[in-house]
Order: C-alpha cells, then structure tokens, then sequence
C-alpha cells in the first residue's frame, strides 16, 4: 500500500463525536446505582445472561474508539520526527497512568472500613486531586520557578497516592491491591497490546484484519459455549490450559477486548485512506461492513451466548457494528457541517480521561456533605432524566476546568 494514500494531518472529528458521546452515555450509565426501577434494557446483563443492554454497549463502544484514535496518535508522533523507541516509551507510559488510576479507582468500589483513617468520601478526592496533580497538563513555560512549582506538585500527587494506598482498608478488612484492575485498566492493557501491534505493522490494513481475525479465533476457542452445546470451550480445553495461562500473562484474556479495539483502528485506516472516495462507494462499504458484522453476530450467537461479562463473538460482532454504524451517522454529520450541537460535548470528546474522572468528587462531596436527591425524584423516567441530566452536567464542569488549565494528559 501506498503511504501516501493514508493522511492523517487532518483532525477526523467523527472520532472525537464518536469518543464524546460514548463518554456522555457512560457517565450517564454509571449513574444508574443512585436511582431506582431503571428498565432492563438500560441496565448490564446479569452474569451468564443472554442479553446486552445499553450499559453493557458503552465500555467496548469506547474502546473501538480508542482503536481508531490509535493510527492518528501514532502517526502523528512520527510526523513530528520522534522516533519508535519514544513513541514505545509514550505508550507504556500512557498505560502505566491508566493501570495506576484503575487500580485505585477499583479499591474504592468496596468502600472504606468503619475503623479507616477517613471515609470513602475523603479518598475519592484526594484520589482526584493527586491524580490532576501528577497527569495535569500544565501551562508550557521557560520560567524555571514555575517548572519547579510544577514538578512539585506532580511529587506532592505521587504523596497523596501513596498516602492513600498505604491507609486504605475496604469494608471486608482488605487493604489496597490491583485486585482486576477496574475499567481504566483494561483499558491501559487493551491499550498497550494494540497499539504496540500497530508501532510494528503500521498501516499494513491487511496485516492488520489478520490479527484481528486471530483475536476473534482467540475468543471463540477459550470462551465456553452455550448451554444448549455443553457449556465447555470449543475444543474442550481443560481449565486452566497453557494457551489460557499465555493470554492471561499478557493480559490479552479471552481476545474480545483487544478484537474491538484491533475493529476500531482498521475502520479508523479504511475511513483515512478512502476519504477522497464517491460518497456512494463509501454507503455501501458501511452498510456491507456493518451487515456482515450483524450476520456474524446473528450466527455465532447460536453457540456463545450475547454476554459482556464474558466478552463472547456475539457481543464482539453487534457492539462493532453499532461502533461502526454511529461512526459513520458523525462521519456524515461532519460532512455535512451538521456538528455544532458537539460544542455541547467537546470537552467528553477532547478531555476524556477528566470527564470520566469528575464524577467521583461529585460523589464524594454528596457522601461528605450528606446532599441526596429526594426520593421522589430517583425512579423510573424521573431518575433517568436526573441522570442525563448528571451526565451534561459532568461535561460541562470539565469544560469550565480547561478553562482554567485543569485537563488530564497521559
């Protein structure tokens, strides 16, 4: 293939509507726990479930968006002049802030311990407050005084964190541990995986569709069949089994993780390197894409069961074809000059990872300041409307926080 035919000088900004909206609904989501009598189709699938609800769409919905973020990154670095072995090291540094704030985001869901040092409330603020403190993205200067207020307070953040891990006791009596790392962390190891695979194969698309192929392959050997085909692995494999134990070392799991991701930056390439293409051409590639995703769906679901929890083929296949499909309905938008409602949301598109972030001061003041929302307003439509309502709300404090040099920068 033709280098040339692939520019990413252009900012693609379906991909940032695409990132933006996912962030919105999964704040949105992760709100549900404060209201009650949300209908099931919002809500996860319980485990071993044959079902996906919305909740169950956004966190792989996010990280196909992260695989299409990959190729525009990467690219970019080198466009710059920096080289492989720095843009490796940018990656695995990337992925160590994402395992770090995972980890200690997931402590914090077994909350604290009657007899803790402070309760749950204090943590989650100084979580953030560390967290702003180490990943900021400061002010550029020359001034060597503000170069050196700056590191000093990235050093007093890593304090806090260890101040924190050091005294944190859960309500089972557990101290702190990575235990699985929580959503951030998947994340960073999905993450890492992938686009490590495209430092060394680049824009090689068909390369690229192999290995996303041998992810699926992954996931349909390891993850067990449905009850109606004895519940066992495709091959019967025993448990645990070397393959398993090579993937969980890698922290690849079943493959269904990285395979949306590895979905996310083909589609990413496919969408560069077609931009020029008949308007016509490009419909139909989206609908054939989209269509054979749905059948691979429909068909493989006779074996695996549609299941999140268990990141099966049939969740893998539908979740990319609704990625992909909205992908394109912002593609057509941003064609069209029909994006100035995304000014609403930029900030959940362009300063992600302090979107997600934000919400746990908001917890963490409700909890300490004992604010609660009247009952009467935390069911049914009226508490999915107070959620929505969260979720702009969160989105628009991040915005005003960029305002003022507050923005999370891995």
């Amino acid at each position: 293939m033709n280098d040339r035919q692939i520019d990413f000088t252009q900012r693609n900004i379906a991909i940032d509507i695409l990132r933006a909206v996912t962030m919105c609904v999964m704040i949105f989501v992760n709100d549900f726990w404060t209201v009650h009598d949300i209908p099931h189709y919002l809500e996860h699938a319980a485990h071993n479930e044959d079902f996906m609800g919305l909740a169950d769409v956004v966190f792989p919905a996010f990280l196909f968006a992260v695989g299409m973020s990959i190729p525009f990154a990467i690219e970019r670095r080198y466009m710059k002049g920096m080289s492989g072995e720095s843009t490796i090291q940018h990656i695995l540094s990337r992925t160590f802030a994402l395992l770090v704030m995972g980890a200690f985001i997931v402590n914090s869901e077994s909350g604290m311990a009657d007899d803790a040092l402070f309760p749950i409330g204090v943590y989650w603020l100084l979580m953030v407050v560390a967290f702003i403190c180490v990943w900021n993205q400061y002010p550029r200067t020359d001034n060597p005084s503000r170069l050196l207020l700056f590191k000093g307070v990235k050093w007093a953040g890593v304090l806090i964190l260890l101040f924190l891990a050091i005294t944190f006791k859960s309500q089972s009596g557990d101290y702190f541990s990575a235990r699985w790392w929580g959503i951030l962390g998947l994340i960073g190891w999905t993450y890492v995986v992938c686009a490590l695979i495209y430092v060394f194969v680049r824009k090689r698309i068909g390369v690229l569709i192999g290995i996303w192929v041998a992810f699926l392959l992954i996931c349909a050997v390891t993850s067990p069949m449905n009850e109606a085909h004895g519940g066992e692995t495709l091959f019967g494999l025993p448990q645990p089994n070397i393959l398993q134990d090579l993937l969980n070392i890698l922290h690849i799991g079943n493959g269904g993780l990285s395979a949306l991701t590895m979905g996310g930056m083909i589609l990413s390439l496919l969408s560069t390197q077609y931009a020029g293409t008949e308007k016509r051409k490009k419909v139909y590639f989206i609908i054939c894409a989209v269509l054979g995703l749905c059948i691979a769906g429909y068909f493989s679901r006779h074996f695996w069961i549609l299941s999140k929890i268990g990141a099966t083929l049939p969740w893998i296949f539908y979740v990319s074809a609704i990625a992909t499909t909205a992908y394109a309905i912002f593609y057509w938008m941003g064609e069209k000059g029909w994006t100035g409602w995304f000014a609403i949301i930029r900030p959940a598109g362009t300063a992600t990872l302090t979107t997600y972030l934000i919400p746990y001061v908001a917890y963490a003041l409700s909890a300490l300041l004992g604010i609660h929302m009247p009952d009467a307003l935390t069911h049914g439509f009226i508490g999915i409307l107070n959620c929505a309502c969260f979720s702009l709300l969160i989105v628009w404090f991040t915005g005003l926080l960029g305002k003022t040099h507050i923005k999370l920068k891995i």
